[in-house]
């Protein structure tokens, strides 16, 4: 049985076909304008964007991992990547890729409600994160393929949805049990194409250290083994990229990072639902407040101040964290945000938590003001200066950086600024 799919667009071909590859994967047709590089896309250099999911800040300073030691000592390195609000996976993959804070892309949490579509969005309901019409602003590959560049994905949030009819022209469908391998093989694969099918702009995307920071929290020997078995994989990748001989810009970033959480700590949040009244929706961290129809906002407000203990209530647009006054409706018009430490889930997971011994794990979400929220910024190539450092920059500088090594146009609306971070390329 063949458990994924590698999906290539072509405008020339029609219905599923089989691709004879290293992987022989079926193949299906989707949209995109770029199925062989324009004559000028071919001379332009390459950008492979890895995300490393959940790495936090100071774990190559921590653990010394070979291969991204000797990375970062060769190539460019900020001292941490400061995620938006909320420091949550969704958001924030969504805003490198677009410049936009989520806010403006629509992507505000990995849960939410969405007023134009009257639907929850929930990023692990069937379907849900394949649906284009949730994603705001252009993404990197959107603005790729527009230019006539052939992209490639191994998994990054939004790869797989159709975002103004567009798709990357190679991506696959997320599957967790893919092995890193895997992927390295496959962007190796790409890489080896002929020139015009050849993707000048790849992502590639690993949980290792999300999964195993949520499950056993920081300072432990297993987040070390998962750090130095993905180390393994990128030192394989890295090698057989300079192998290829081509001019291959690496960038590697991270969502946001992770801390510490207390079981005892977490804040049952059905003891502070109330159906009547307004709808919840829950991301840990933050809890987002819809009152009912004809509800009054302060007596919502009023009766959550009531309840108020490790955590407070606020007015969405007074709510502490944001970079900016929050008016996207979809917040909703209160916000519970958790003292630091402290974290909003069910009394039924926090009562199966205390069942199995469970102490101690990792969460984020918090206000990126937390340095444990951190990610990291990690970049190499001919683009890029040698052993260089930069002060802690923020996630949304990314998508513009992008844009100028691929040679696309900058666009004027996003909230990502090129000055905040062109020091990093060459003259």
């Amino acid at each position: 049985m063949i458990k994924r799919k590698v999906l290539l667009t072509s405008v020339f071909i029609i219905g599923m076909i089989l691709l004879s590859s290293c992987n022989k994967k079926i193949v299906s047709p989707a949209n995109s304008n770029a199925n062989t590089d324009s004559k000028t896309a071919q001379q332009n250099p390459y950008l492979i964007l890895i995300s490393l999911d959940g790495f936090r800040w100071d774990y190559v300073e921590k653990y010394q991992p070979p291969h991204l030691s000797a990375f970062i000592k060769e190539g460019v390195k900020a001292e941490s990547l400061i995620p938006s609000f909320p420091t949550k996976t969704f958001p924030n993959h969504y805003t490198i890729a677009t410049g936009l804070y989520p806010e403006k892309h629509g992507i505000i949490g990995n849960i939410f409600y969405d007023y134009k579509k009257d639907t929850l969005f929930n990023k692990r309901s069937p379907g849900m994160a394949e649906d284009g019409s949730f994603y705001g602003g252009s993404p990197i590959w959107v603005a790729a393929s527009k230019a006539n560049i052939v992209t490639a994905s191994y998994f990054f949030v939004g790869t797989e949805a159709a975002i103004q009819g567009i798709r990357p022209t190679y991506y696959y469908t997320f599957d967790n049990s893919v092995k890193n391998d895997e992927k390295v093989n496959q962007a190796i694969h790409w890489l080896n194409l002929k020139d015009k099918r050849r993707p000048h702009f790849i992502t590639l995307y690993f949980n290792d250290l999300d999964k195993i920071g949520h499950q056993f929290g920081i300072n432990d020997e297993e987040l070390k083994k998962a750090l130095f078995d993905l180390d393994r994989n990128l030192g394989d990748l890295f090698k057989r990229v300079t192998e290829t001989e081509l001019p291959v810009n690496i960038m590697i970033v991270s969502d946001h990072g992770m801390g510490n959480q207390s079981t005892d700590k977490i804040i049952p949040i059905d003891s502070i639902e109330n159906d009547d009244l307004f709808m919840t929706i829950e991301n840990g961290t933050i809890v987002n407040i819809h009152p009912k129809k004809d509800v009054e906002i302060d007596s919502v407000l009023q009766y959550l101040r009531n309840k108020e203990s490790n955590f407070k209530a606020y007015k969405t647009e007074n709510t502490p964290g944001f970079e900016y006054i929050p008016k996207n409706k979809n917040w909703g018009a209160i916000q519970l945000i958790p003292d630091y430490g402290y974290h909003f889930w069910n009394q039924r997971r926090k009562d199966a938590l205390i069942e199995e011994g469970v102490t101690t794990f990792g969460v984020h979400g918090y206000d990126s003001k937390y340095k444990e929220m951190h990610g990291i910024f990690y970049a190499i190539g001919p683009a890029f200066k040698n052993s260089y450092e930069i002060p802690s920059v923020k996630n949304i500088h990314l998508y513009p950086l992008m844009c100028k090594i691929l040679d696309l146009e900058i666009p004027k609306l996003i909230d990502g600024d090129i000055h905040q971070i062109e020091s990093v390329l060459k003259e």
